[in-house]
C-alpha cells in the first residue's frame, strides 16, 4: 500500500517561499502513475484542494491550481526521486495551514477536489506565514 511522506513545511514572513515535498514509498507503484494533490486546512476551517497533476497515464489538463495561488505555487514532479513538489511563492498569511498531500492511481485530477479522491494520504506539513 502507498505511503506519502510529506516535508518542508516551516515558518516564513509575508512574501517568501518554500518548496513542499510529497514522497512515495519505495515498495509501490512509482508515484508518476498516481494523481497528486496538494490540500490544505488552516484552524477552523475545512480542508481544501490547492492543486493537482495528473499520472502520466490520465488525460486531460495536467495540472490544476486553485484560483487564490494561481501564479504563486507551481506544482511539479521529480520522477527519478518518486517525489511531487509544490512549490509556493509570494505567501501570505491567509496561506497559513497544514499541508497534506494525496495521491490517487485512478482518479484524474479534474475530480482532484471531491471526497472520494486520495487512495493514500500523507500526515501532514505545518506551513505559517506570520510578520
Amino acid at each position: 500500500q502507498l505511503q506519502l511522506v510529506e516535508s518542508g513545511g516551516d515558518s516564513v514572513q509575508p512574501g517568501g517561499s518554500l518548496r513542499l515535498s510529497c514522497t512515495g514509498s519505495t515498495h509501490t507503484l512509482p508515484l508518476e502513475n498516481y494523481a497528486v494533490g496538494w490540500f490544505r486546512q488552516a484552524p477552523g476551517k475545512e480542508r481544501e484542494g490547492v492543486s493537482c497533476i495528473n499520472a502520466k497515464n490520465m488525460k486531460g489538463d495536467e495540472k490544476k491550481y486553485e484560483d487564490s495561488v494561481k501564479g504563486r505555487f507551481t506544482i511539479s514532479r521529480d520522477n527519478a526521486k518518486n517525489t511531487v513538489y509544490l512549490e509556493m511563492n509570494s505567501l501570505e498569511p491567509e496561506d497559513t495551514a497544514v499541508y497534506s498531500c494525496s495521491a490517487d492511481p485512478l482518479i484524474n485530477c479534474i475530480w482532484y477536489k471531491e471526497d472520494h479522491f486520495g487512495a493514500a494520504w500523507g500526515q501532514g506539513t505545518q506551513v505559517t506565514v506570520s510578520s
